[in-house]
């Protein structure tokens, strides 16, 4: 099954450019000290004042600050990444709980609890985040991470209700109920795992959302406060009046944000096409097994 899937990712150019892509970022955020030992913070001096074009000594260029942009681009390759995968973590986790909650307890209580999540997707996530940043007036990395997370998990909250909405009704849910399976152990065993298929796509997309709220945020002063450097608060450095004919400083940031957001975007959207061909027939006509976990007490195929 695993191998199947695997030959059928592979068989995807989007899914594999998107891959190609995010190992690079992911390579060139772990490698950057090694590939650039300049530090991202160190001021320069004799080069401050005014930004200096790419050259073999900085292959980037520096900012106003002659600060190394290359350095720079990778420990924002690391802020971002650490960002991104963190707050989808907490988002996904938070996410399934509430959403495999509400579905599996149905009628009022389902009501009352995606009634509180519409309540939440009402307000525009990015503003609201930009109000919570605003009222703590403190931009620690790991506040950044912890408020993103918990402010994007409803989308991810009404995917698993729906699911397991449908999964309730499944032959296997009900033989576990007739076997005595406690709720608990119906949430946990049988309908989280069987409603993750649309989680990983959705994991692979908010990873993508994630840095790009973070990027938001820095380039607007309440994100990653400098020194440390961000791809955000990069281009918030590149538009100030001294930095207008150094087009390196804004092309460097804002492009790697660019190609991070589309090698996440592809990837997602492979992951997506092979799962959903994961229930169809291969070429061959004979039935694929699901890729998503099936409990034992399963009855039918998928």
């Amino acid at each position: 099954m695993i191998r199947s899937a695997f030959r059928r990712f592979t068989r995807e150019r989007s899914a594999v450019a998107g891959l190609t892509i995010v190992a690079i970022v992911v390579l060139g955020a772990l490698l950057g000290p090694l590939l650039d030992p300049s530090s991202p913070i160190a001021i320069d001096h004799a080069l401050m004042g005014s930004p200096t074009a790419p050259s073999f000594a900085h292959l980037l260029g520096t900012d106003l600050l002659g600060r190394d942009e290359l350095a720079r681009a990778f420990a924002g390759a690391r802020v971002s990444l650490t960002v991104g995968v963190t707050a989808m973590l907490i988002a996904i986790i938070v996410g399934t709980l509430y959403g495999a909650v509400s579905g599996a307890a149905g009628g009022r209580i389902d009501s009352i609890m995606m009634r509180f999540v519409d309540a939440l997707l009402s307000f525009p996530s990015f503003f609201l985040i930009i109000t919570v940043e605003a009222l703590t007036e403190k931009f620690a990395l790991a506040l950044i991470i912890l408020i993103i997370g918990l402010l994007s998990w409803m989308s991810v909250a009404r995917l698993v209700r729906g699911e397991v909405l449908s999964l309730r009704e499944r032959d296997f849910v009900e033989a576990a109920r007739a076997l005595g399976a406690n709720p608990a152990r119906l949430v946990f065993r049988h309908l989280i795992p069987n409603a993750l298929t649309p989680v990983v796509v959705a994991a692979t997309l908010a990873i993508g959302d994630n840095i790009l709220v973070e990027a938001g945020l820095s380039f607007l002063g309440l994100g990653v406060q400098p020194p440390t450097a961000s791809w955000g608060n990069m281009l918030q450095d590149a538009l100030t009046p001294d930095a207008r004919n150094a087009p390196w400083m804004i092309l460097t940031p804002g492009l790697l944000i660019v190609i991070t957001l589309l090698g996440f975007s592809l990837l997602g959207d492979g992951f997506q096409v092979v799962l959903d061909r994961s229930i169809q027939q291969d070429p061959g006509g004979h039935a694929e097994e699901p890729t998503v976990f099936v409990s034992p007490l399963t009855f039918e195929a998928g």
